[in-house]
């Protein structure tokens, strides 16, 4: 699954699909790297983790973790 646009319902779909992926994971290190794997990453920022996409950087959402 890979973002396209900032289509609500997409962002919406992507963000239930990678916190979904959480709930499947042992630790944040093992989450990460499944993420990556569907071609995203996780920043920290001030406003909390972003979802952005790899290789480019865009930022899809912002998870409340």
């Amino acid at each position: 699954m890979h973002f396209s646009g900032n289509n609500p319902v997409i962002i919406a779909q992507v963000r239930d699909f990678v916190m979904s992926e959480r709930g499947n994971c042992l630790s944040d290190r093992e989450w990460r790297h499944r993420l990556k794997g569907y071609g995203y990453d996780l920043r920290k920022t001030a406003a909390g983790t972003v979802l952005t996409t790899l290789p480019a950087g865009r930022d899809v959402c912002t998870l409340a973790i």
